[in-house]
Parts: C-alpha cells; structure tokens; sequence
C-alpha cells in the first residue's frame, strides 16, 4: 500500500503592499505561520521546497531560507514552473514523504512584487515567457498573450466581454470576505467595463494585481492537529512553452493534467466538492474551468451565473477571491488556492467557512498555459 502524504498545516500572509519586507520576511512570516498550525517546531522539519522569486533572483534560495529560517533539512530544492510553481512543489512534497525521503516537507513562497519591483522591470521579466525571436521582439506583454487567446475563445464561442468579467466580479465577491486579500472592494460588471483597456479583449479588472506577500504548507507523513486531508492524486503536462506553439489554444495541457490526478486518486469530477482554479485574468479561469470539464465549452460563465460555482453552491470556487482579487504575488499566489481549499477542508476557514467539503480539486499553470498541474485533495474517512 503506497503511504499516504498529509498536508499537515497552511501560513499565509497578508497580499497587497508591504513597504519595507523582502521576499525571505514574507517567507519567514508564512512559514512559522504553517509550522504553528501544524504544531510543528522548526527542527522537525527535514525537508524544504521554495518558489523562485523574481525580486530575490538568488542561485541557492532554497539553501538561503534554511540558513536565515534555521532549518537543517536533508533535502533542500528550489523549483522554477511559473505559475505552475505552487502546486507542482506540492506535487514533489508528496513524492518525497510517498517515498520516505522525507517525513515533513516545507514547501513556501513568496515575495514583493509590488513594493520591491518597478513596473517596467516586472513587465520585462514576465515578457519573458515569450519566445525570444517570434514574440518578445514584437513587444508583447503576459496581458496580451492572454488578450491573443480570449480573442479565439471568444470567437470560437461566441461570447462577449461580460461573460469574462463576471468571473472578475465573482472573485472580488469572495475577496471580500477574506480580511487579508489586496483587492476588497466591492465591483459590478459596469466597473469591469469601464476599467482602462490592457489588451483586447481585456481590460484592468481582467486582470489580476501585483502583490506582496507569501504563503506556505507542511506536507507529512502524518496529518497534523485539523482533519486529515491528504494529496490524493497529482498530474502534470507541459504542451508548450510559447503561445506561438500551441498546436490548439482550446485545449493546452489542462485536461491532460487534470486527467493524469483524478486516475492517480481513483475519483472523477463527480467527487469533487470545491474548486482551486488559477486566475491570472478571467480567461484563465474561464478556459481552465472549460477544458478540465467542470463546464461545457462556452458555459463556465452560464454555471457562474446560475450560482453554481457561489460559496454555498454545489461546486464551490476560489472563495477567498483567487488571484483576480485576493492577490498575485508570483509562486505564493497560486499556492494561496491550496492553501485555501486546505483552510475548506478543515474547517478553519472562519467567517467564509462553507460545509466543509470532502474534496477538493486545485490547478495550476505557468506561463501562458504552458505548465499545467492538477493536485486532488480528500479529507481522510470522508464519503466525496
């Protein structure tokens, strides 16, 4: 019988500015933030997985956290997959503790993006994920990437704007709700439309912000002090890496990954009972949502609308705001949606506590829905 992996505690910080706090403080924060919740001190932890973080571009930060965390871990790796990055170190977490390399697994992220980086600089760094003779001479930006694609999905659908800024509205509902989110006010499809134009077909509120902040998971061999809820099932796939390869913008490697999880854990989407969904803009969420199969193509926005994806709906989504509205800052933001469903599943979710699900699928990607990972949460002894 292959030995279960736990995910044993969450820490996550505040998102928004953080004047003064480098990547490592906002790592350190969310970290000792885990460890507390899994009742954990810093010596019991023998494994160690950071994010890369582009404001603290360092060869060994991996080695470097330990150091200024006082870890001695026995195995120590940093992790570069873009957005994909979070989940896809969880991924290894579970590898490790499955394979009794490791028994507990501190996986963390984080940064300042907004106060330690100046926009043009971040605006040259993610251009990056262009390629470099078809597409980042040309001056494309991560937002137009995006722009290309909701472009043909809109085309191919035959929908309109409103049915990707519902999503942005839903995100900012939830974020709401969520005392440690960046973006909490509240917005309408008319603000959405009237936001200044990034890319067409997006505009601002299309588009997640950029954040400070950092987030963090113990992964073990035993649960830790809440319900037990284990990694069940992890897939990954990597189609491309330029949006200029993509053989079919409607199918990128989502379903694929998302395949790959659902045969490791021994379930369907039938089982899942709450959705961690990567929302670097709303056509992320969108065609993510579409390909997996949690929405027909062209419906996600239908099932939004009819309140299937509302926090006390059947299929519960992002209820802490994703990153549209809780906040983007790099590696950290997308572990924040595991980190959610984890805070779900065990009930510790405060004041935006739903019946605690059972099950919970969490995707993401990098790049320009180039690296897709799909992780499979279940809550030990629970019926999905």
């Amino acid at each position: 019988m292959v030995a279960r992996a736990y995910i044993a505690g969450a820490g996550i910080t505040a998102f928004g500015r953080h004047e003064g706090r480098g990547a490592l403080d906002l790592m350190a924060e969310a970290a000792e933030a885990a460890l507390q919740d899994a009742a954990l001190d810093h010596g019991n932890i023998d494994g160690l997985l950071c994010g890369y973080a582009t404001t603290l571009p360092h060869l060994m930060l991996s080695t470097l956290f330990a150091e200024r965390f006082s870890l001695r871990p026995t195995y120590a790796h940093g992790m570069q997959l873009g957005g994909a990055t979070g989940a896809a170190m969880l991924m290894a977490a579970r590898e490790l503790v499955q394979s009794g390399r490791c028994r507990r697994v501190l996986v963390v992220a984080g940064e300042n993006r907004l106060s330690g980086q100046s926009r043009d600089s971040a605006i040259q760094t993610l251009a990056q994920v262009g390629d470099p003779d078809m597409e980042v001479p040309n001056g494309a930006s991560v937002p137009a990437y995006y722009a290309l694609m909701a472009s043909r999905y809109l085309h191919e659908t035959g929908l309109g704007g409103d049915d990707l800024a519902a999503f942005a509205v839903a995100m900012r509902e939830r974020a709401a709700e969520h005392p440690l989110a960046h973006l909490r006010t509240p917005i309408g499809l008319d603000e959405v439309r009237a936001s200044k134009p990034i890319a067409a077909p997006l505009r601002l509120l299309d588009c997640c912000p950029i954040s400070d902040g950092a987030t963090a998971l113990v992964v073990a061999a035993e649960p830790g002090p809440h319900r037990p809820v284990a990694i069940a099932g992890a897939g990954q796939a990597h189609r491309h890496q330029h949006l200029s390869a993509m053989e079919d913008v409607m199918a990128c490697g989502a379903a694929q990954a998302a395949g790959r999880a659902f045969a490791d854990a021994r379930l369907d989407i039938a089982d899942i009972r709450y959705l961690g969904i990567y929302d670097s803009f709303t056509i992320t969420l969108t065609m993510l949502l579409e390909e997996i199969g949690f929405a027909p193509r062209g419906g996600a926005a239908e099932r939004l609308r009819r309140g299937d994806f509302a926090p006390h709906g059947p299929l519960p989504l992002n209820t802490h705001g994703g990153l549209l509205s809780f906040g983007h800052c790099g590696v950290a933001g997308g572990m924040a949606h595991a980190v959610e469903a984890f805070r779900q599943m065990t009930g510790t979710a405060g004041a935006r506590q739903i019946a605690p699900p059972a099950s919970a699928f969490v995707h993401a990607d990098g790049g320009v829905m180039s690296s897709h990972v799909s992780l499979i949460l279940s809550a030990e002894g629970a019926t999905p």
